[in-house]
């Protein structure tokens, strides 16, 4: 089969540098949806992600979780309920930086502020017109998956909000 090329590869190689917002295509990942109960095991708190060995785990509703793998490796889970590779269908990343959620914000009214989305917190929202999953991985530094289809049109949003940042 043939190698994927990341939908974000050119934007990124164009991308200027900037130190207040920092815009970076992130590599491909393994993602697998799991839907369903399963009680007994460890779960995130709700619009929480959390650790499971080198992969994590993110609250995306009441009975739907993703697991979020490096390398595009799948772990195996044992569990009760129905998964799904969802590995090909979102592209990554990633927005740090002082003016990090500055620049979000100029395309997504969520609260961004420490106080209001910590560290570890993860939610489904709009951006612009696309449809994001929204996780703060540091103080500064944020990590956005959209439907590859637009991934393009995410990162444009986040130049066109930076552009009075660049050095």
């Amino acid at each position: 089969m043939a190698e994927r090329a990341h939908p974000l590869a050119e934007l990124a190689a164009a991308s200027p540098q900037c130190r207040m917002v920092r815009l970076t295509a992130l590599p491909p990942m393994a993602r697998l949806l799991i839907r369903g109960e399963w009680h007994g095991l460890p779960q995130p708190a709700p619009c929480r992600a959390m650790p499971v060995g080198d992969s994590f785990l993110l609250w995306l509703g009441p009975d739907e979780f993703l697991l979020v793998a490096p390398n595009e490796a799948m772990p195996t889970l044992d569990i009760p309920t129905p998964t799904i590779d969802v590995s090909h269908r979102d592209a990554a990343l990633s927005v740090s930086g002082p003016r990090a959620a500055w620049v979000i914000n100029a395309f997504c009214a969520l609260d961004l502020h420490p106080s209001a989305f910590p560290i570890g917190m993860c939610t489904r929202t709009v951006f612009g017109k696309a449809e994001i999953l929204l996780w703060r991985t540091g103080a500064e530094e944020f990590r956005i998956d959209v439907a590859r289809s637009f991934a393009p049109y995410v990162w444009t949003c986040l130049e066109e909000a930076r552009r009075e940042f660049l050095d």
